[in-house]
């Protein structure tokens, strides 16, 4: 019987089933994945009833996505060609870019090691050598990775639902990164290594790059953070998921609980010092971050630890200074860009907090967002050693109160630097344990469901990369908000939220990439998190929202 596919704007009919990539000429290998009816597919994959195919760029969220697994895939491979006993463990790093550090070698790794993974991966690539996805049995998993040391993949296989695994072969190497690869070697065209002592940092085509390698930029202060978040990791011991579930099995979720809160009140006094010292001088401490990073909870939580101190900011909310939506720029659909900073009134920021500095009565405007007017409070008049502490996406950008000199300024980009794995191999993005926090919060208290978080967040991430991570560099201090059972407890609330989402949903594929990963928690209480978590500003709970004062 024949059926009917739709591709590139034409209908092929077929008599007998037939892989993706045998109904069309891809040139360059363009063509890097797809969807089938929507739904994410390899391109060798066998169609055989009517349907839809759209084919996937490197433009394409899960075209990038794929490419760089299969990047991960093949240099852990030309690793393994040039010393077999050598391990390497993989994490998101500075600059859009990934981070390997590569362990058991007789010697510290160098420029001369990096360039012998080079030299063997360009080989491999050239040899465009096919990838071959197969599915073994569990046990069939757990003998072949414990026969070649990878423990850590031992260990995540015990916490995996099915009694199937995927693996991908490539001239005789095994190996898989939780998620779909390309079909050969010779699909890789780019990509960048330098040495980051003591690993490298790989970097690679991204979609929102358009397609094209980003510059790198040894971000400073967030480098800094990445760091101090692998040492309290390593003090824990919990970097991978098995390790987390470890604690949990060992009835030490708690003291996990309290050792992770414990390392955000921590990072609270070393702020709260710095702030101190500063005190004299600092008159405007600005609290920025991307979408979800707990802003709203910390700025709550440092005005606590400053007033411990005898420092009483008063805080002031950057969304007040909006200008009507009818005079914010354009977006790319002819729509008011609200997250443009040209959005705010820039003028009544500057003069509004140049008159509290400098000591005058001022009337602070409210911003009605039903409404788009602003009124205006009574007055306020500070004393010199009060600073004000304010919230907003723009918090870091140079064009905030220009008036006031920079020393008078203290910068705080808050964002919760990820540095957990699925297994050595596979790291979680920083940008999807931001995400589950999102789909939890949009549902709990915006009563939205997760599809309609998952296909707004394409926007808000575009907002981000434009206003936001550009002047993260200006930060005086980034503060972590990660804490490291989150995703133990979000689980319970997230992954029923997630199956709801139908295979023919446009956000589907990123549900699915996120069901694979959350599945793999076993599942912390919610009743054990502190009132006063950053956590309960997505689950609820927070002592901070509360009508209840008794």
């Amino acid at each position: 019987m024949s059926f009917t596919v739709k591709l590139l704007n034409k209908e092929i009919v077929l008599n007998e089933p037939k892989r993706v990539y045998e109904l069309f000429e891809n040139k360059d290998y363009k063509y890097l994945a797809c969807t089938v009816n929507d739904v994410l597919r390899e391109l060798d994959y066998l169609v055989s009833s009517d349907c839809e195919i759209k084919l996937l760029d490197i433009t394409s969220t899960a075209g990038s996505r794929i490419y760089r697994a299969t990047l991960r895939y093949l240099i852990i491979m030309a690793l393994m060609r040039i010393d077999p006993k050598a391990r390497i463990t993989f994490n998101f790093s500075v600059s859009k870019s990934m981070y390997g550090e590569v362990t058991n070698l007789r010697h510290s790794f160098g420029q001369y090691d990096l360039d012998q993974i080079k030299k063997e991966l360009d080989n491999i690539i050239a040899s465009d050598l096919p990838i071959i996805r197969t599915t073994i049995s569990k046990e069939e998993a757990y003998e072949y990775y414990k026969s070649i040391g990878w423990d850590d993949k031992v260990d995540i296989l015990k916490y995996r639902e099915s009694d199937t695994v995927h693996i991908y072969e490539c001239d005789g190497f095994k190996d898989y990164m939780f998620g779909y690869m390309l079909k050969s070697t010779g699909f890789i065209k780019a990509y960048n290594l330098r040495l980051y002592s003591p690993g490298f940092i790989f970097q690679y085509p991204r979609s929102e790059n358009n397609g094209e390698i980003p510059e790198f930029k040894d971000e400073r202060t967030f480098r800094q953070n990445l760091k101090i978040a692998g040492n309290s990791i390593k003090l824990t011991n919990t970097d991978t998921i098995a390790k987390i579930n470890h604690l949990v099995e060992a009835g030490r979720a708690l003291e996990y609980i309290n050792i992770s809160e414990a390392l955000i009140s921590r990072q609270l006094v070393e702020l709260g010092n710095e702030i101190e010292r500063g005190k004299d001088e600092i008159r405007l401490i600005l609290v920025a971050g991307p979408s979800s990073s707990g802003k709203t909870t910390f700025t709550n939580r440092l005005r606590i630890e400053l007033m411990s101190r005898g420092i009483n900011p008063l805080m002031i909310s950057m969304d007040d200074f909006y200008n009507k939506p009818q005079e914010a720029p354009l977006d790319e659909f002819g729509k008011p860009d609200l997250e443009h900073i040209n959005a705010l009134n820039l003028e009544l920021f500057d003069e509004t907090i140049l008159k509290l500095v400098s000591g005058e009565e001022v009337s602070l405007p409210k911003f009605n967002f039903e409404t788009y007017e602003t009124t205006f409070t009574k007055k306020v008049k500070l004393s010199h050693k009060t600073p004000i502490l304010i919230e907003g996406i723009h918090g870091l950008n140079d064009r905030i109160a220009p008036s006031l000199p920079s020393n008078f300024k203290y910068k705080i980009f808050v964002c919760p630097v990820v540095q957990y794995k699925i297994d050595d191999h596979t790291p979680i993005s920083i940008s999807d344990a931001r995400l589950v926090r999102r789909i939890v919060r949009d549902h709990e208290f915006r009563g939205a469901s997760a599809e309609t978080t998952l296909n707004i967040w394409p926007s808000v991430r575009a907002g981000e990369f434009k206003w936001i991570y550009p002047y993260e560099d200006n930060a005086d201090f980034v503060f972590n908000t990660d804490l490291g059972y989150e995703l133990s407890v979000l689980k319970e609330y997230a992954l029923p939220l997630l199956e709801k989402i139908p295979t023919t949903s446009d956000c589907y594929i990123d549900a699915n990439r996120l069901i694979k990963f959350l599945k793999y928690y076993l599942p912390i209480t919610s009743k054990w998190v502190p009132c006063n978590s950053l956590l309960r500003e997505f689950i609820g709970g927070s002592i901070f929202y509360t009508d209840d004062k008794s």
